[in-house]
């Protein structure tokens, strides 16, 4: 199960094959109500930084910048906020909800690459 962590924007309706919902963000996304999220667990402190998410502000152009930073704060990370959400996708089915728009470009993807790879 760990190797199929799925990503999903919090704006998309919950579905049973998401398995737990676990929310990546350190913001509530704006406008879903906690029932419809259906959310189980938020890792807000494994979220990117408020300056680094204002820094990166989405722009295409700064998404190498933007993981590679991700990436060192994740490192300097709360090891049990780690250890936990590692735990869980490793016994279970997991979707990471997150709230922005580029769905190839945001900091649900880079978690997910730190989380399968040290699981």
């Amino acid at each position: 199960m760990a190797n199929d962590i799925k990503l999903k924007r919090a704006y998309v309706p919950a579905e049973p094959s998401d398995g737990v919902r676990v929310l990546v963000e350190r913001l509530w996304p704006r406008g879903v109500a906690r029932e419809r999220a259906a959310i189980e667990h938020w890792f807000k402190d494994l979220a990117p930084s408020p300056e680094l998410r204002k820094w990166y502000a989405h722009t295409p152009e700064r998404w190498p910048e933007f993981r590679t930073a991700y990436r060192a704060e994740l490192e300097g990370a709360d090891r049990d906020a780690l250890d936990e959400l590692s735990e869980l996708c490793r016994t279970d089915q997991v979707t990471f909800v997150y709230a922005a728009k580029d769905e190839e470009r945001n900091s649900a993807r880079v978690l997910r690459d730190v989380i399968l790879a040290r699981i």
